[in-house]
């Protein structure tokens, strides 16, 4: 199987004083950053994903912001790929497909953000595409949600999310595990 690093939206916007922070943000780009050093050592494909908002009303991943911009914990090289999305789903209206097709990718290291919004589509996408999925959960991170006026916790989020894509769509594994 050739595999490639997919790192999906790890951006400005979701660090401390961003406009949409996240909880664990730097310690989940701290460990992606630990991938994505493995997989330049080893000469392993690695994908950038970055989301640029173009829905009306978007109040993070602004173009032409500071927030838009890939995080310096994983900046992308030169001879790395950078893909721009405006969906959760990664795949959608992307070049992404064809370009793993091209590097005849089979298998798929992800993590990023959000677990519960851009992880789980693109998963799940990466999955009905006939990919073979791992997810580096300590390298993902998202927010606390709220439903009918109840908080849930970003760690149960995350949690919930990795249990639901664990099995079927993916293997979820500690960055430990992959080193």
């Amino acid at each position: 199987m050739k595999q490639c690093l997919l790192l999906v939206d790890i951006q400005n916007d979701y660090f401390k004083g961003g406009k949409m922070e996240l909880v664990g943000m730097k310690e989940a780009a701290l460990n992606a950053k630990r991938l994505l050093q493995k997989f330049r050592k080893k000469n392993t494909p690695v994908v950038h994903i970055q989301h640029i908002a173009t829905r009306a009303g978007a109040t993070f991943f602004l173009p032409g912001t500071e927030g838009v911009e890939i995080n310096q914990i994983v900046s992308p090289l030169e001879n790395e790929i950078v893909i721009d999305k405006h969906f959760p789903n990664s795949f959608r209206e992307t070049s992404l497909l064809k370009v793993l097709k091209e590097m005849e990718i089979d298998e798929l290291v992800i993590c990023g953000a959000m677990s519960h919004m851009c992880i789980d589509t693109t998963t799940r996408a990466a999955f009905d595409l006939g990919f073979k999925c791992t997810i580096i959960k300590d390298a993902c991170a998202t927010r606390n949600l709220t439903i009918d006026n109840e908080t849930v916790e970003a760690n149960k989020v995350h949690s919930a999310f990795m249990a639901a894509l664990k099995g079927t769509f993916a293997e979820v594994k500690n960055t430990e595990a992959v080193l």
